[in-house]
C-alpha cells in the first residue's frame, strides 16, 4: 500500500506494534521442552490481545498462528504438538497479522539458549545485512539493487541467498505489490522503491542451498542442498530518506 494520509500511518503502527511485540514476546517465552505448538499458541494468545487476527491462517488457511520453523526447516513450519524444542536450536518465527484492515509482518531467526551447534554467526550475518539493506532504501532506489547488495554481503561473510523467497509489498493485504522483494540481483526486475510505500524487506541467507522445496506437508520448506537458513524481516515505510521502521520493536537488532 501507498501511506496517503496520516490516519494510514497509524494504522500500519497499530497493526506493526501488534505483530513486532508478539514475535518479540515468543521468542522470550521460547524454552527448552517445550513444543511449538505451545509457542505457536502463546503467540496467539498475544496477537488476541491486541485484536490481531494471524494474517497466514486469514490469507491460506494455514495450519498455525505464526509459522515457527526449526533447524533444517527453513520457513512455512506448521505449529506441531510433535516438534520439541532443545537446547541449541535455530529457531525461525515468522509473525503477520491484520488489525483493522491493516497487514504488517515480520521475523526473525535465533538460537535457543546455548549456541552449542555455532548458529549465531549465520544469525548476526542475517541481521546486520538486514540494516545495511533497509538503511540503503529510499524511494526512487532499483529493487534489484537491494538484492544486489544482500547478495553481496552475504557472499562476503560465507554464505548464499535463497532465490525463491523474497520480501514483498504490505499494508491493505498480506501480500502486495512490489511482489517480489529478492535476496539477489534480478536483472529482469526495473521496479523501483517508491516513497510512502509500504513493503516487507526479508533476508534469506543459507549455509548450503540456493532455493527452498515444499515438503510434502504443503507447508513447511527445507533447502534443496540442505543446510541452515536464517531469516529476518520488518515492515517499512519508504522515504526520501532511511525509511520508518514500523517493526523496529520486535528486537531482531538488539
Amino acid at each position: 500500500m501507498s501511506i496517503t494520509k496520516e490516519s494510514e500511518l497509524a494504522g500500519m503502527k497499530k497493526a506493526s506494534e501488534a505483530v513486532a511485540l508478539t514475535l518479540k514476546e515468543m521468542t522470550q517465552y521460547a524454552a527448552p521442552g517445550m513444543t511449538t505448538k505451545q509457542l505457536d499458541e502463546y503467540g496467539a494468545k498475544v496477537l488476541n490481545a491486541f485484536g490481531a487476527k494471524s494474517a497466514p491462517y486469514l490469507t491460506y488457511g494455514f495450519p498455525g498462528w505464526t509459522c515457527i520453523s526449526v533447524n533444517n526447516e527453513f520457513c512455512h513450519g506448521i505449529p506441531s504438538h510433535k516438534t520439541i524444542l532443545k537446547e541449541g536450536d535455530l529457531i525461525n518465527i515468522d509473525v503477520s497479522a491484520e488489525l483493522d484492515g491493516f497487514w504488517s509482518d515480520n521475523g526473525g531467526s535465533f538460537v535457543l539458549g546455548n549456541d552449542i551447534h555455532h548458529h549465531q554467526q549465520l544469525i548476526d550475518a542475517s541481521r546486520a545485512i538486514l540494516q545495511k539493506a533497509i538503511n540503503h532504501i529510499k524511494g526512487g532506489v532499483r529493487i534489484a539493487d537491494i538484492g544486489h547488495l544482500i547478495e553481496t554481503e552475504s557472499k562476503k561473510r560465507g554464505y548464499k541467498v535463497i532465490r525463491n523467497l523474497t520480501g514483498h509489498g504490505v499494508g491493505r493485504s498480506l501480500h502486495e505489490e512490489p511482489s517480489e522483494i529478492a535476496n539477489y540481483r534480478d536483472r529482469s526486475n526495473n521496479t523501483r522503491f517508491r516513497k510512502n510505500s509500504v513493503v516487507a524487506i526479508e533476508t534469506f541467507i543459507s549455509t548450503s542451498s540456493t532455493l527452498a522445496t515444499t515438503l510434502q506437508d504443503g507447508w513447511t520448506m527445507v533447502g534443496n542442498r540442505g543446510g541452515f537458513m536464517a531469516q529476518h524481516e520488518h515492515t517499512i515505510v519508504i522515504t526520501d530518506d532511511i525509511p520508518i521502521v514500523l517493526t523496529e520493536m520486535n528486537g531482531i537488532w538488539n
